[in-house]
């Protein structure tokens, strides 16, 4: 007896649960609608992910409190080689 598409979907998502979480998280979050239609606009005119934007976020943050990566992010060329050397290392 063959199996429904659905069946075998079902299946191979129960074998493979434990490796889809080890691999990627997911945030069930909310965003007023009014918001989020905005970010979709957004990001559709310019063609980014919702990845891209909570990854560029992050960066963002981060270089806030991580003088180092500013200096990166920026473009900023005035690191001793000691300063890049660390920085590689803890990246």
């Amino acid at each position: 007896m063959e199996k429904t598409r659905a069946v075998k979907d079902k299946r191979y998502e129960e074998r493979h649960k434990e490796e889809r979480k080890a691999k990627c998280m997911v945030w069930g979050t909310s965003v007023p609608r009014e918001k989020a239609e905005q970010i979709n606009e957004f990001l559709k005119k310019y063609g980014y992910t919702k990845v891209e934007l909570i990854q560029a976020g992050y960066e963002e943050l981060l270089a806030r409190h991580d003088t180092d990566f500013a200096k990166l992010k920026d473009g900023y060329d005035d690191f001793f080689d000691s300063e890049l050397e660390k920085f590689k290392k803890d990246r």
